[in-house]
C-alpha cells in the first residue's frame, strides 16, 4: 500500500497557508467597503479571488501532488492584496483587473498541464522566440496606448477594448530561449575560449547567437522607449549567465556596459535624462517634473511604522499610482509593517525559486528555468520598490502580482506555473479528475 501522508501534508500546509491568506485579504477588502461606505455588492471581487484561490489548490492537488506548497499561497496572498489596492486606488479597473485574475490562475494552471520534462519548450526554443519578437515588433505598426495620448509610448496591442502588452509575453519567451540555450551550451561557454593576441575572449561562436537574439529584443524595447522593460532584460540576462557559466567577469562587464547604455541614454533620450534628473534631486522641481516621485517619498513617510489604514490614506495623490508606485501605496496605508510584508513575500518566491533550481541541478534546463524565473521577479520587484524609494532612478516596471495590468498578472501566473511544475518532476499530467495519479516515491 502507498503510504500518501507525505502529499497529504504538502496539501494541507498550502491549505493552512491560502487560509490565512484569504484571512487577509478579506479583512483588507471588507475594512475598504466600510471605510468608503460602499454598497456590500461591491466585494464580488472578493468572491472571485476565493473561487480562484479555491480551483489552483483543488487543481494542484490532482495535477501536482509533490509541488512546493509556499509557491501557490504566497501568490494569491500578493493577487488579493493587489486587487484591493486597484478597487481603492482606481476603481473604475477594480472589475477588469478581478477577471484577469480569473485568466491568469487559468493560464498558470494550463503550464502545469505540461509533461515533466518540458521538451516542448526546450525544442522550439527559437519558434518562441519568433513568436515573441513578432508580436513585440508589431506594436511599432499597429500599437497603441490604452490612455488614448498620441505622444505616449504605445506599448500595447489591443481588440474590442482588451489590451495586451507584448513585452509581457517576451520575459516569458527569452527565459525559455535562455534556459534552453545556456543548458545546450554552457559547458562548451565556460570550457572554449577565443585568443586574442594575450588576451583570452569568451567563446564568441557559442555565445553569439544567444547575444543577437537578446540584441535584437533590446533594439525593439529601446525603439518604443520601454527602457524600463529594457534595463530588467538586461539584468536578468546578465544574472542567467552567471548561473549557467559561474564566470563572475561576464557579469562585471556586463554591469560596465549596462552603466556606460546609461550614461549614453541620458544623452539621447529625455525620458532617461528625466528620471536620472528627478532621482538625483526631486526638490526643485517638485512642482513640475519631479511631483510624481516627490508624492511617492510622501507618502511612504506619512505611512509610518503601521500605516494609515486601508482606504484611509491620500496615495491617490501620486500619478498612476495604481500600477508603477503601488509599493507607494502599500507604504502609506499598511505602513512599513505592510511595506516590508510585500517585500518578504517577494523574497519568498525567489528563494523557493533558487531552492527548486538546485533541486533540478541534475536536469540543467529545468534548474536553469526556476533559476530564471526567481531571477525576474526578484529583479522586477527589486527595481519598482527601489525607484519608488529614490534608491536608484524609476525604471517604470510593475510590482509581480500586486500592481494593475492583465498582461503583466497573466505572464506573472504562467512564470509561477512553470515553477510549480519545474517543483514536481515526477507527477504526469491526466485528465481523470475523479482518480488520483499513480504517485511515486516521495524525497521530501
Amino acid at each position: 500500500m502507498i503510504d500518501a501522508s507525505p502529499l497529504d501534508r504538502i496539501a494541507q500546509r498550502e491549505r493552512l497557508l491560502l487560509i490565512i491568506a484569504g484571512a487577509f485579504v478579506s479583512l483588507n477588502r471588507i475594512g475598504l467597503t466600510l471605510a468608503r461606505q460602499e454598497n456590500w455588492l461591491s466585494l464580488w471581487p472578493l468572491v472571485i479571488w476565493i473561487g480562484c484561490a479555491s480551483a489552483m489548490h483543488l487543481a494542484l492537488n490532482r495535477l501536482l501532488p509533490r509541488r512546493d506548497p509556499l509557491i501557490a499561497p504566497v501568490v494569491m496572498l500578493l493577487a488579493g492584496w493587489g486587487l484591493t489596492l486597484v478597487a481603492r486606488l482606481a476603481p473604475v479597473f477594480a472589475a477588469r483587473q478581478a477577471i484577469w485574475l480569473a485568466i491568469a490562475t487559468a493560464g498558470g494552471l494550463t503550464m502545469c498541464l505540461l509533461r515533466p520534462g518540458l521538451r516542448v519548450l526546450q525544442r522550439y526554443r527559437y519558434t518562441w522566440l519568433f513568436v515573441g519578437l513578432l508580436l513585440l515588433a508589431a506594436t511599432l505598426l499597429v500599437g497603441v496606448n490604452p490612455s488614448g495620448d498620441p505622444f505616449a509610448p504605445r506599448l500595447w496591442l489591443g481588440f474590442a477594448g482588451v489590451f495586451f502588452q507584448p513585452s509581457e509575453a517576451l520575459k516569458i519567451v527569452l527565459i525559455v530561449f535562455l534556459a534552453s540555450y545556456l543548458a545546450e551550451k554552457r559547458d562548451l561557454i565556460v570550457t572554449a575560449q577565443s585568443q586574442l593576441g594575450r588576451w583570452l575572449l569568451p567563446p564568441l561562436p557559442y555565445l553569439a547567437p544567444m547575444v543577437l537574439m537578446w540584441g535584437f529584443c533590446m533594439v525593439l524595447l529601446i525603439w518604443q522607449r520601454d527602457l524600463g522593460g529594457a534595463s530588467l532584460f538586461f539584468l536578468v540576462f546578465l544574472a542567467m549567465l552567471y548561473a549557467s557559466t559561474g564566470k563572475g567577469s561576464y557579469l562585471v562587464t556586463g554591469l560596465v556596459l549596462l552603466g556606460a547604455a546609461g550614461v549614453i541614454g541620458y544623452q539621447l533620450f529625455g525620458v532617461v535624462r528625466l528620471r536620472v534628473d528627478t532621482w538625483w534631486n526631486p526638490w526643485p522641481e517638485a512642482n513640475s517634473r519631479a511631483f510624481q516621485i516627490v508624492q511617492s517619498l510622501l507618502a511612504v513617510a506619512a505611512g509610518g511604522l503601521i500605516g494609515q489604514g486601508v482606504g484611509l490614506g491620500a496615495p491617490t495623490y501620486v500619478p498612476v499610482v495604481h500600477s508603477d508606485f503601488a509599493f507607494a501605496a502599500i507604504a502609506e496605508e499598511w505602513g512599513a509593517i505592510g511595506a516590508l510584508g510585500a517585500v518578504l513575500c517577494q523574497a519568498i518566491l525567489v528563494l523557493r525559486a533558487m531552492r527548486i533550481a538546485v533541486q533540478n541541478e541534475q536536469r540543467p534546463f529545468r534548474s536553469l528555468l526556476a533559476a530564471g524565473i526567481g531571477i525576474l521577479l526578484g529583479t522586477q520587484s527589486l527595481l519598482i520598490t527601489a525607484g519608488v524609494l529614490k534608491v536608484i532612478p524609476l525604471t517604470g516596471v510593475t510590482l509581480p502580482f500586486v500592481s494593475y495590468g492583465g498582461s503583466s498578472l497573466l505572464s506573472s501566473f504562467v512564470l509561477v506555473g512553470l515553477l510549480l511544475r519545474i517543483s514536481d518532476p515526477e507527477s504526469q499530467p491526466h485528465f481523470r479528475w475523479l482518480k488520483r495519479a499513480p504517485l511515486a516515491d516521495f524525497a521530501p
